[in-house]
């Protein structure tokens, strides 16, 4: 398919179609002597879910740390190739400070500070700058991760009174209060019983008509249920990358077939 040129902007002399929010190029990735990441390339399209799935050790979590460059706290750690969002390689003439604000980060296990439900949503806002009014971003923050209605009575409740499951969707609104475009989530719902497990699920279907979400899961039946590409990898390479219909139940290769139907993991 020829790209249009008018769809295509130029970065360092190379051409990336303007659809690719994220792109990867040729990724390597240490972490002292372990190579981790070997030659991943992969985009990943705005507005939609992408899974990365694999058996534990293959590199998942590690490439979605690259996305905002948390990997770099670690010590003794190298990185070779590009990544670029938006055209614009992060890991050169950017502040890594921005760049996390621009990319939010859901853990596997919810996190919410020793705060006030309304003071976990607002933090990062008032740290970053925000000079508008809390109270309505707080409440639009809580919407959109679906927790709203559960938690408007109680904004000035502790956190950690909150169930598990909205401890998670809180993470969320707290994410999305500092305007991301582009949201990781690692394992969001491993700590989460089935029915918060739906609730998160639907959370992020809707999120991605805003953002940008890629997500980390061993499940697979998750991955088919929300995302719309899915992303395979093994022994730290990208093995297929397709749209996840397409993936599950036509994939290209071999080791794809093998680990989606239980052969191995």
């Amino acid at each position: 398919m020829e790209t249009n040129e008018r769809d295509v902007l130029m970065t360092n002399g190379q051409s990336v179609p303007k659809d690719a929010k994220v792109r990867v190029e040729n990724l390597d990735f240490w972490y002292g002597t372990n190579h981790v990441l070997k030659n991943v390339v992969l985009d990943i399209q705005a507005h939609e879910v992408t899974a990365l799935i694999g058996p534990s050790g293959c590199g998942k979590s590690t490439l979605l740390r690259c996305f905002n460059r948390m990997n770099e706290l670690i010590p003794g750690v190298r990185l070779e190739g590009r990544v670029l969002i938006d055209g614009r390689d992060i890991y050169r003439n950017a502040d890594p400070v921005m760049v996390r604000r621009r990319i939010g980060m859901v853990f596997q296990k919810p996190n919410p500070f020793p705060k006030t439900i309304y003071e976990n949503v607002i933090w990062g806002a008032r740290v970053n700058g925000y000079k508008g009014n809390e109270a309505e971003l707080v409440e639009e923050c809580l919407r959109k991760a679906a927790l709203w209605d559960e938690v408007k009575d109680r904004l000035n409740a502790h956190a950690y009174g909150l169930s598990g499951g909205q401890q998670q969707r809180l993470c969320i609104a707290r994410t999305l209060a500092v305007a991301p475009d582009v949201v990781l989530m690692d394992e969001p719902a491993s700590a989460l019983d089935p029915i918060a497990t739906a609730k998160l699920e639907e959370t992020i279907l809707q999120l991605k008509e805003r953002y940008t979400i890629i997500i980390v899961t061993h499940n697979m039946q998750q991955a088919g249920r929300i995302s719309d590409r899915t992303a395979f990898f093994y022994l730290g390479e990208l093995i297929e990358v397709d749209a996840t219909d397409q993936l599950f139940t036509r994939p290209a290769r071999k080791r794809t077939e093998d680990y989606i139907t239980g052969r191995f993991g």
